[in-house]
């Protein structure tokens, strides 16, 4: 055998590399043998260990890898678990019994589940047709409410199909009712014993949605749900978001009129968890009167109606308010004299709660309490203490079509420790059948019933 330069080459050198090359050959071969054989002796083992005992239960036994906290599958590679995926249940399965409200994202019912009798509320989804794909705004709500899990949250059950892609609903427990009809309907505002409760409740669910970098944008009285059981639950996260830090540049066009903190007011673009805290503000000051706090009609009317009541910013409550875009616009007037102030708004509040609603309501965000120090605030520890969900008061609820009873007149009530006497005294005045003491006309707030715990429209007769 000759090579290229024309010199012989050994054929023992030749013999040489062919066994090298054959060996290994031969040694991959083996290697991938074994491989074969550890990945069917893995398989195999796993099987044994998932394989039912005498009761016919299968009970998986601890291997090296989980010892180890790995998860491996049989190749030795780490997996994950992950949630499973399957397609919704129809909303047939749900017995629609009667229609509840609509709103700007949806169109709420009061349902049935066919299987289980449970009642619960359907929300039907907006969608708009000029749009494609699935609305942000409920992704967002489905988003939020699959990621806050709090007893003052309304829980979402499931998402509910119908026959076609505009039919899809959000499965939701069902709540009795909504706290602005549930004043707008009563006699009187709730006890201070109550406000402390509902108000903790939520002061409570907004340190849960801050800590998860969640703003709810819209919190207001008709947004919160209220149960026979005194819980209050925070619903319609339409407007939600996840935030973070630093923030970045939202809309301004956020939160009910009513609710908007000044800094929206004057068009600022970024902002965080400060805006919830002055809706909560807001929310505190009404459940004391029954009655919204600022009650604008236009923005321009809003944030008047704001400085009337709390000052006009200057750099000395508010630094840097100027920078707003809509700051400069922001003038006092010139013989400008405050006549009120929180005080005189709710002069039967003690010290410690005009604290914290002052708190709550500054002007400047970033002087504003946060919702975790608002429910460390000594309102809270004062008397009276936090009334006890379960002895709140029930009321008839209108979404559940329940009504309520009308009143009955009485028979007559003789003055305490005499009877009734049908002859009586022509000399005796008609009208001195005993007196009624009942709360005084200039006590708006009801704290005068706080002080014997009577309930709504309750009298005492002499």
């Amino acid at each position: 055998m000759e090579n290229d330069r024309g010199t012989k080459r050994s054929r023992w050198r030749d013999d040489d590399e062919e066994r090298q090359t054959a060996e290994r050959r031969r040694q991959e071969k083996e290697r991938k043998r074994k491989q074969k054989q550890e990945r069917k002796e893995k398989k195999q083992q796993q099987l044994d260990q998932n394989k039912p005992d005498d009761n016919g239960t299968s009970e998986p036994k601890e291997t090296s890898a989980d010892v180890n906290g790995l998860d491996l599958d049989i190749n030795g590679l780490l997996q994950f678990k992950a949630p499973e995926i399957r397609s919704c249940r129809g909303v047939n399965n749900y017995e629609m019994l009667n229609h509840i409200e609509e709103g700007s994202y949806g169109v709420v019912y009061r349902g049935k589940n066919i299987d289980t009798d449970e009642i619960v509320a359907l929300k039907k989804l907006k969608a708009d047709k000029n749009q494609y794909g699935f609305p942000i705004t409920s992704l967002r709500e489905i988003n939020t409410l699959m990621a806050l899990q709090h007893p003052n949250i309304v829980n979402m059950k499931e998402i509910v199909v119908g026959g076609s892609l505009d039919q899809i609903y959000i499965v939701m427990e069902f709540v009795e009712h909504d706290l602005k009809s549930l004043m707008t309907d009563m006699r009187e505002p709730f006890l201070q014993s109550e406000i402390k409760t509902l108000l903790h409740q939520l002061l409570s669910a907004t340190v849960l949605m801050h800590e998860n970098h969640v703003i709810h944008r819209d919190l207001k009285s008709s947004n919160l749900l209220m149960n026979n059981r005194g819980q209050i639950k925070i619903a319609d996260f339409g407007l939600a978001r996840f935030f973070s830090e630093p923030s970045q540049a939202m809309t301004q066009l956020v939160v009910t009129l009513w609710y908007r903190a000044p800094e929206l007011l004057l068009g600022a673009k970024y902002y965080s968890t400060e805006i919830d805290l002055w809706s909560v503000g807001c929310i505190f000051a009404e459940l004391i009167t029954n009655k919204p706090l600022f009650e604008g009609r236009s923005e321009i009317d809003q944030i008047s109606k704001i400085f009337d009541l709390l000052g006009y910013p200057d750099e000395q409550n508010w630094p840097g308010f100027k920078s707003l875009p809509h700051g400069k616009t922001i003038n006092k007037p010139k013989n400008y004299v405050k006549t009120q102030s929180l005080r005189t708004k709710f002069p039967m509040m003690t010290s410690a709660g005009i604290d914290l609603l002052s708190s709550l309501l500054q002007l400047d965000p970033k002087r504003r309490m946060s919702a975790s120090e608002a429910l460390k605030h000594p309102y809270f520890k004062e008397d009276p203490r936090l009334q006890p969900p379960e002895m709140f008061p029930t009321f008839p609820s209108k979404a559940g079509q329940e009504r309520r009873r009308r009143a009955s007149p009485s028979a007559p009530v003789a003055r305490h420790g005499d009877h009734l006497n049908d002859n009586k005294n022509e000399n005796d005045d008609d009208d001195d059948d005993g007196f009624i003491m009942a709360a005084p006309e200039d006590e708006k707030f009801g704290l005068f019933r706080e002080q014997d715990k009577k309930g709504g429209g309750f009298q005492l007769r002499f």
